[in-house]
């Protein structure tokens, strides 16, 4: 495991997640903010660590691994927060959790036969990503901020992000169909 500045940076962010997520299992005023500002800082974190890795010539092999771990770890954790807390449907943190377990598993697939290009990164999943990274410190704020409604516009956002998911998903999918029917016609 090589230390390097972006990996410290991951491995911060990873630490935040039980500091937001413990915030609302203690007496704390001003918990959702509080909360907020903490899942804002790790969110922030996830792009200081990719400008880092590049701007030092510091990315490395584990770095990669580690990041998106990071990613999904905390949206995980704030989601089943939110459900806990009543702000999210169950139905959405599981769209959005079990699609994040099934895509880095077909990565994880397509990787291993050779064919890792087929199922990078998509424009729509970094829509997606926005959606619900705006989203979550919108619930996770819950309060009014005048006339504005912080969990009105929140859960909206979420199930845009829901949405996206299920389609980001599907193009995923679409896009290693054609390896899984070669592999199977080939066994």
């Amino acid at each position: 495991m090589p230390f390097n500045v972006p990996n410290l940076v991951t491995w911060i962010r990873i630490l935040l997640i039980p500091l937001f997520v413990g915030i609302f299992y203690v007496s704390v005023p001003s918990q959702n903010l509080l909360a907020t500002i903490i899942f804002t800082v790790a969110a922030v974190t996830d792009w200081l660590d990719g400008w880092l890795a590049r701007k030092l010539n510091q990315a490395s092999a584990f770095g990669a691994f580690l990041d998106p771990v990071a990613d999904k770890l905390m949206v995980a954790a704030a989601l089943i927060t939110l459900v806990q807390l009543a702000r999210v449907d169950a139905v959405i943190a599981l769209i959005i959790i079990g699609r994040e377990i099934a895509v880095s598993a077909l990565r994880e697939w397509m990787a291993k036969i050779g064919e890792a290009r087929s199922v990078a990164v998509s424009f729509l999943g970094k829509i997606k990503t926005v959606s619900q990274m705006i989203a979550i410190p919108l619930l996770l704020y819950h309060d009014r901020i005048g006339a504005f409604s912080t969990q009105r516009v929140g859960t909206w956002l979420i199930y845009i992000a829901a949405l996206l998911t299920l389609v980001s998903m599907g193009f995923y999918l679409k896009a290693a169909l054609p390896q899984a029917w070669k592999r199977a016609a080939g066994s």
